[in-house]
């Protein structure tokens, strides 16, 4: 497994990068080599499971590699519509997906597994939030830009607290918004370090980071829960391969996995 270094992966330039590159340093030879190559576009929050992951394909395709692109996933979305040099796409929406699915980049979407979003607080120094209803208390909040899918569900989660905690509540937490992240990572960060005083990730990021962070619990009545949804590329230079990794993800040892991880399962209206 090896993963990709997202700096080089402007929107226009994954295709000499994925599609030439190797090829000019390896030479034409390699050329069964490539096509031996999974290349698989995921959220940041995927990381760690589906790094994991890649170890069980590996040994059941010993012939085959898996190269991962990790970013948010209005990231990679643009990346994919300008470039057909992947073989998978993995995002922590429908929307984007479908989006991709409707412009026949892309085929074959699931739901393959849900993640919970929670309030994270640093555990030094001291976070003014004790809880999802002092929120407005944090003199720093850091949250998910609008475009990513961990900042839309920041935004519908407190668009259901305003009905309950009074009008205002939103207003008041997005006026200590200091930062807009690209992914739930970049939040995690920010907030384990000390530089904001609380943010919204992930609870499968939080777990990760639980010596640097103390997770609060959104409340039922405002959560909302993220569906990972997963597609194939319509122009895939591996469709064999990406077949048998979706496979892998919704068997039940990959499903075992992304439990052990923190998801939840997929809901049973799943295609």
């Amino acid at each position: 497994m090896k993963t990709l270094d997202r700096r080089k992966f402007g929107a226009l330039s994954l295709a000499p990068l994925l599609g030439g590159c190797v090829a000019c340093d390896r030479g034409a030879s390699n050329t069964q080599h490539l096509e031996r190559e999974l290349i698989v576009f995921a959220a940041s929050s995927l990381r760690e499971v589906f790094s994991e992951l890649s170890h069980s394909f590996t040994a059941q395709h010993p012939e085959a590699r898996v190269a991962f692109n990790f970013a948010g996933t209005g990231e990679l979305k643009t990346q994919v519509e300008h470039s057909t040099n992947a073989d998978v796409f993995a995002g922590a929406d429908r929307e984007h997906t479908e989006a991709l699915v409707r412009a026949g980049a892309c085929q074959g979407l699931v739901v393959f597994a849900r993640n919970e979003p929670c309030i994270i607080v640093p555990l030094a120094p001291r976070s003014p939030v004790a809880n999802f209803s002092e929120l407005p208390n944090a003199a720093r909040i850091v949250v998910g830009a609008p475009q990513v899918p961990i900042g839309r569900y920041t935004d519908q989660i407190l668009e259901r607290a305003n009905k309950v905690l009074g009008h205002e509540f939103r207003s008041r937490v997005l006026a200590k918004v200091v930062s807009r992240e690209l992914n739930v990572k970049q939040v995690l960060a920010k907030v384990s370090l000390g530089e904001a005083d609380a943010g919204v990730v992930y609870r499968t990021d939080a777990l990760l980071a639980q010596n640097r962070v103390r997770i609060l619990n959104i409340p039922a009545e405002f959560k909302v829960l993220a569906e990972y949804t997963l597609a194939t590329l319509t122009k895939a230079k591996n469709p064999t391969l990406a077949r048998e990794w979706v496979a892998l993800i919704r068997s039940r040892a990959g499903q075992s996995l992304f439990a052990r991880f923190g998801f939840l399962p997929p809901s049973e209206t799943n295609p």
